[in-house]
């Protein structure tokens, strides 16, 4: 049953359906089949040229509905047309389209002019509020993940080779900058940073890590200390690794029940695969 998830909460009736918003990636793939193994009844909420058009093929056309990037009156009709209790959201806008590309109804335009800040947690936030004032329960996006969360210990192997010092040192690091809004993952090396994810994403980052020269980099990915878990869940997948060999990183340290490992068995097969270490670190 879709009780069976710890996340899940307590008052929440499993029984009635709820509405995945996806965007790019395996993600929201992901999540729909570990919600509907743990018996739930999905819908799908998809973004136009943006979710794969295979995942729309798995849901029944009553099930699913497709709104434009940017369209948040659409978002909230089909919502209300699928007539579900809860949602969540997960995968990514492609980055650019929120500043060009994309055409903001009425209702996104009046949100947007009501931030004094733009960023993730208020951009997310707002249209989650928007959402819950409507009756649909935003969820917490690791509902129905939680075999595939990062957790204690190193998940490559028995010994994970990061030192105690340069394990607190990201891990210090990659809290700041998720603090500070500018990004949920750092690379480190024997004291010094490296690289600082922005707006780029985690990929872009690791990709520029091979131009700096650095031995021994450490990428430490960890969420905020408060996190919003509706939307701000940090993310590592197959790319990920590809993305990491590339920038000559080999050793990541995850938060645990933090972090959302992209299919976890994939991952750690494929990071043993390529020689990366990946070791999981207590949640703060």
């Amino acid at each position: 049953m879709a009780s069976a998830s710890r996340f899940l909460p307590a008052d929440f009736d499993p029984s009635r359906p709820i509405a995945v918003i996806a965007g790019k990636g395996r993600y929201p793939a992901l999540l729909i089949e570990c919600a509907r193994a743990r018996g739930a009844q999905v819908r799908l909420v998809a973004f136009e040229e943006e979710t794969d058009p295979a995942l729309l093929a798995t849901f029944e056309p009553a099930h699913r509905r497709s709104v434009p990037v940017g369209k948040l009156g659409g978002l909230l009709e089909a919502l209300a047309e699928l007539k579900v209790a809860g949602a969540l959201m997960a995968g990514q806008v492609t980055p650019r389209k929120l500043f060009s590309g994309m055409i903001p109804d009425l209702k996104l335009v009046a949100l947007l002019a009501s931030l004094k800040e733009r960023n993730a947690e208020t951009i997310f936030g707002g249209v989650a509020r928007e959402i819950e004032a409507t009756g649909v329960r935003m969820l917490d996006a690791r509902v129905f993940l939680d075999d595939h969360l990062a957790s204690p210990g190193c998940l490559t192997g028995w010994l994970s080779g990061v030192d105690d010092d340069e394990l607190a040192f990201g891990v210090r690091m990659a809290r700041e900058m998720a603090r500070l809004d500018v990004g949920q993952a750092v690379v480190t090396a024997k004291g010094t940073v490296i690289a600082v994810e922005a707006f780029e994403g985690t990929d872009n980052m690791l990709k520029r890590c091979a131009a700096t020269g650095g031995k021994e980099m450490l990428l430490t990915k960890a969420a905020k200390h408060a996190p919003d878990w509706r939307f701000d869940v940090p993310c590592f997948g197959l790319q990920t690794l590809e993305s990491m060999v590339a920038g000559g990183v080999r050793r990541a340290a995850l938060e645990s029940d933090a972090v959302i490992l992209i299919d976890k068995p994939a991952v750690i097969a494929r990071a043993k695969e390529l020689g990366v270490t990946l070791l999981g670190f207590p949640a703060a």
